[in-house]
């Protein structure tokens, strides 16, 4: 089984081809990482010209997966239709996955506790924490969730005296914009500081793969998962707030 697999939670989009193994195990074919932040005008080419260099069409695909949140609401939205209308085409399976997650999947081969962190502005993260046993099980610590910046930060510290002899990571674009504040976390290699198409692979695959029921993966089933509310709706809240205290109610 092949499995088209993407990203577009953040500013990096991530898209990967894999291929499931005879004995479950899951190998790239291909993978394409591009920082654009466009991902509306270059996702579409991304996904032919991968497809095109291996010989292949959407019918060829056995699975789509797609990172479903947290994270930028457009770009969430953009994989989630992109997917939703491949899958479409020939009745394929797809699956949503947590970014977070998909992020946590790339330290499959590397033991030791991982914290991803997004961006979710106004000092917040997205951020969750799992373990890796470095021979390609890992495990959620915590659920997705959004969180004071330095509430994160102590919590994976808290998380991280639980397993001293561990190695811990920290991944995500959440890290960027406060790199005074950085937790004391080992090296993380170039290709695993972000999203990448074949974690959500890995992701998605260890779902299907695990679900007893495989007819519930259809595209009238995925979904955006969101951890707060839109921009757009949380200004609007806070104009009906104003304007109820101007009127003293």
């Amino acid at each position: 089984m092949k499995i088209l697999a993407m990203d577009t939670t953040a500013k990096t989009a991530g898209l990967a081809l894999a291929e499931v193994n005879a004995d479950g195990s899951v190998t790239l074919l291909s993978e394409y990482s591009l920082k654009t932040g466009s991902h509306s005008t270059t996702l579409l080419p991304m996904i032919e010209s991968m497809l095109s260099l291996h010989q292949l069409t959407a019918a060829d695909i056995g699975l789509y997966a797609v990172s479903t949140g947290p994270g930028s609401f457009t770009g969430v939205r953009i994989g989630v239709a992109t997917v939703k209308g491949l899958a479409f085409l020939h009745n394929t399976p797809c699956i949503g996955v947590s970014a977070l997650e998909a992020m946590a999947m790339g330290f499959e081969r590397l033991p030791g506790l991982i914290f991803p962190a997004m961006d979710a502005r106004r000092n917040t993260v997205y951020g969750a924490a799992f373990i890796s046993d470095g021979e390609g099980n890992v495990t959620r610590l915590t659920d997705d969730e959004q969180i004071e910046w330095t509430d994160f930060a102590d919590k994976a510290r808290a998380i991280a005296e639980n397993y001293p002899d561990l190695p811990f990571y920290g991944c995500g674009d959440g890290y960027d914009i406060r790199r005074e504040e950085v937790l004391d976390t080992s090296a993380v290699p170039a290709h695993l500081a972000y999203t990448t198409g074949f974690g959500t692979a890995l992701a998605g695959w260890r779902i299907f793969a695990a679900a007893e029921d495989k007819s519930v993966f259809t595209e009238a089933a995925l979904a955006p998962v969101y951890l707060k509310k839109a921009q757009a709706e949380r200004e609007r809240e806070e104009m009906l707030t104003r304007n109820a205290a101007e009127r003293g109610e």
